[in-house]
């Protein structure tokens, strides 16, 4: 097992130091993020009033590693639909768990309800 991949939640939760960011902050240099998963990360700093100044700095702070979305994850995440759906997870959910389990990686979120997931991933909580 590698690196860790970080959802949207966890990335959020240490750029705003929230409860959770210092497990955030421990698991994050060297970290994944999907590149969907980045791109959710800048529209809700942006529309909490940030520039796209202070939020490329914020996140460039953070220190995760941006990872291209690929057709082989494309492809995951609609397999995952079947499984997550009762959930509620979105497409940059997938995106994140796709890049995981594709990939053999931990994945951190501060969403709980997904640690019910049976889907051969390792998911951790930070909070």
């Amino acid at each position: 097992m590698g690196s860790a991949v970080l959802d949207t939640s966890a990335v959020l939760a240490l750029i705003k130091n929230e409860d959770g960011a210092e497990a955030a902050r421990a698991a994050v240099r060297g970290a994944f993020v999907s590149i969907v998963n980045h791109a959710e990360i800048l529209s809700r700093l942006m529309r909490a009033g940030m520039s796209l100044e202070a939020v490329r700095l914020a996140c460039r702070r953070a220190g995760y590693v941006p990872a291209p979305f690929s057709t082989e994850q494309a492809e995951e995440c609609a397999r995952l639909v079947r499984w997550t759906h009762h959930l509620g997870l979105s497409l940059a959910d997938r995106a994140c768990l796709a890049l995981a389990k594709l990939g053999r990686h931990e994945v951190l979120t501060a969403d709980r309800a997904w640690t019910k997931l049976q889907i051969g991933v390792p998911i951790r909580a930070i909070r």
